[in-house]
């Protein structure tokens, strides 16, 4: 029933007015829409999107690939004032990057029953460098209000033409109309990749195409005649493959929580170029299978020749290495070598920018030259080193054989005793704990000659947290007493991040807000940069209103401010798995004085959840004497990844967790 629905949606547009989607033809019903009849929580919507790709023939330059997009939103609420600022992101690349231009925009108001358009002026249109691959066009509509529409249009001229975006179908507010068109001549063989859950067929059909050269000759008639220039012209037919899409009331697909990257599930196309074919030039291909990839990738001078440099760092490591035989504590020492030795910039992508000998002698480089140097000196030591291939989780999970889907890359060591994961771009990193952003799925690990096998990112072990507290309950309600955390493996690597990148003062007014305003003393944090040992955060706080006191008794949970307040998951259906990143286990230990003159009344039974195939435990256990309570609540998940289908008990577990953290005791007064 619901897949029905879901297709009768797609198929019918139940716009109760006709709609005119030529640039500027705005109705007042677009303008009198209170809400999306479809999705009354949306707080936009876009009425129109059109998206036109193309290849377009420049005899200086030959081919360049052209966007043009037109796009119109219904703006409902102040909440949805964000849709009407519209960033594009323009690529670049040495001398090459691609152009923004011809940008129409218009707000549309009702006003006293006629339609107001106001035009975008200079002042809302805003350029600026993103880095040295990007530059950014961003644009924000004027005299934005509630119940207004924007429309906007504009075209981008790119010079990088194997490189074609994502068309986008789904978004996270609805969609009622979208017109694409992708149009390729027959020189460039594409592959076409489909994800998400929607059903999307494209329409296929060709159409003829021509490119006229124009040629320029120039002639003289003996010695002293005037030099005369001609023109003529030639003609080159060819056959323009041609997708179109059109698609009617798309529902939104929202953020979620615990999901590795929400634009893994959302429906989109990606074409891919296998290969293009030029007359009277041999095919060359780009990439069709996994192999291919590889293959491109490691014999390019900036990933295989860059990691087969030596030269530079011999002399370093051998005076590191020079009285230690174990495999292990070699893999360590150059490990903590290169973060020490060479900083990262922040750049990714799996190919060098300056290369790995100007990044070790200038000490700083992107994650190509960090991992390909660090794999480097592992093999000089002697050891069974690679690199690995990885999309990280902004980028998304690789679903097909593409050069894009990977934009970084580690090391893979392999001993005897099992295999180790190492990134130096991260000073809090550890071996077998690589940084979260890298944490998806599976990385491709490349052999020395090209070959590849798949290898899982997420971690085995366990990263372990326990916390531990001492408090004490007033009469009126007030709690005070003592915190104490120890964080171990991917938690501890989390919280030196977030700890050692911001000040102290701005990180303490954080978690006391993060707390409801408790009041925090006698902070301190042991090994926050010794990451071979665990964090241990200890405080001392006072924090009100913790217990409801109603007559002579006072009623509140035992976890305080510590318990789960609501249930991550919302969702009926979940097509998409349940991500945690790593599997984790939290031991809660809090001892509770009672206030003197009362005793327990009732206090919550102990009790035991449990997902199904040991995905994870929730055990519970409370014991109370005449002057203390004392709880103990071990909390696990042991996967982690889930599988959706899974997802309805997930939700029940937490749902139940939920509830049995609120559970309240119950005190009175003796």
């Amino acid at each position: 029933m619901r897949i029905a629905a879901l297709l009768l949606s797609l198929c019918f547009c139940i716009s109760t007015f006709a709609q005119d989607f030529d640039f500027g033809k705005i109705s007042k019903e677009e303008l009198e829409e209170k809400f999306n009849p479809l999705d009354s929580s949306a707080n936009a919507t876009y009425l129109y999107k059109y998206r036109k790709t193309f290849f377009d023939y420049q005899q200086e330059y030959g081919f360049r690939l052209i966007t043009e997009v037109h796009e119109r939103i219904k703006i409902y609420n102040q909440e949805g004032f964000d849709y009407a600022t519209t960033q594009v992101r323009l690529g670049k690349n040495g001398g090459d990057k691609e152009e923004f231009s011809s940008l129409k925009a218009y707000t549309y108001n009702l006003v006293d029953g006629k339609i107001q358009d106001d035009k975008i002026g200079k002042d809302g249109i805003f350029e600026s460098e993103l880095h040295k691959y990007a530059d950014q066009v961003k644009f924000t509509m004027p005299n934005i209000k509630p119940g207004c529409v924007v429309e906007y249009k504009y075209r981008i001229k790119s010079p990088f033409i194997t490189n074609v975006d994502e068309f986008v179908f789904q978004h996270d507010i609805p969609v009622k109309m979208i017109e694409a068109k992708f149009e390729s001549p027959e020189y460039f063989n594409f592959k076409l990749n489909t994800k998400g859950f929607l059903p999307v067929s494209p329409n296929v059909s060709k159409e003829n195409g021509k490119i006229t050269f124009m040629n320029k000759t120039r002639s003289q008639n003996g010695n002293y005649s005037p030099i005369e220039t001609s023109y003529n012209s030639s003609d080159l037919d060819f056959t323009k493959n041609i997708t179109s899409y059109n698609l009617s009331n798309i529902p939104a697909l929202k953020e979620e929580p615990y999901v590795n990257n929400i634009d893994n599930y959302r429906s989109a196309i990606k074409y891919e170029l296998s290969y293009t074919n030029f007359p009277q030039t041999p095919q060359k291909y780009y990439s069709t299978t996994w192999e291919d990839v590889v293959k491109t990738i490691y014999e390019s001078s900036s990933f295989g020749g860059e990691l087969n440099k030596t030269g530079y760092y011999e002399k370093d490591i051998d005076a590191i290495l020079s009285s230690v035989s174990d495999p292990v504590q070699r893999v360590s020492l150059i490990f903590d070598f290169v973060k020490s030795k060479v900083k990262w910039n922040g750049y990714y992508g799996y190919y060098t920018n300056d290369g790995v000998r100007k990044a070790y002698k200038d000490q700083v480089g992107n994650v190509a030259e960090i991992n390909l140097m660090l794999t480097s000196m592992l093999r000089y030591a002697g050891l069974n080193a690679y690199p690995v291939l990885v999309s990280t989780r902004q980028n998304g999970v690789p679903l097909f054989p593409t050069r894009e889907g990977y934009n970084y890359v580690v090391s893979y060591v392999k001993l005897p005793e099992g295999v180790i994961l190492l990134d130096a771009t991260n000073k809090y990193s550890a071996p077998n704990t690589l940084p979260f952003r890298a944490l998806n799925w599976q990385g491709r690990v490349i052999a020395e000659h090209g070959g590849s096998e798949l290898i899982d990112l997420y971690p085995k072990e366990i990263s372990k947290n326990s916390i531990s507290m001492m408090a004490t309950i007033s009469e009126n309600g007030t709690l005070d007493g003592s915190y104490r955390g120890i964080k171990y493996d991917h938690d501890a690597l989390s919280y030196r991040e977030s700890y050692n990148d911001t000040k102290k003062e701005d990180f303490l007014e954080k978690l006391e807000n993060k707390y409801g305003g408790m009041e925090i003393s006698d902070f301190d944090i042991k090994n926050d940069v010794d990451i071979s040992k665990p964090i241990v955060e200890s405080y001392k706080f006072l924090k009100e209103s913790q217990a409801d006191v109603i007559g002579n008794k006072l009623y509140f949970s035992p976890l305080f401010f510590l318990k789960t307040s609501e249930n991550p998951f919302k969702l009926e259906k979940r097509e998409f798995p349940v991500d945690f990143g790593y599997p984790s286990s939290t031991k809660y230990m809090i001892n509770i004085n009672l206030p003197e003159g009362y005793k327990v009344e009732s206090a919550p039974t102990p009790v035991v959840l449990a997902l199904p195939d040991n995905l994870g435990s929730f055990k519970y256990n409370l014991l109370a004497s005449e002057t203390k309570i004392q709880l103990v609540i071990d909390v696990e998940i042991n996967q982690s990844i889930i599988s959706s289908i899974y997802y309805d008990a997930v939700k029940a577990y937490f749902s139940k967790l939920v509830e049995k953290e609120a559970e309240q005791i119950v005190l009175t007064k003796v």
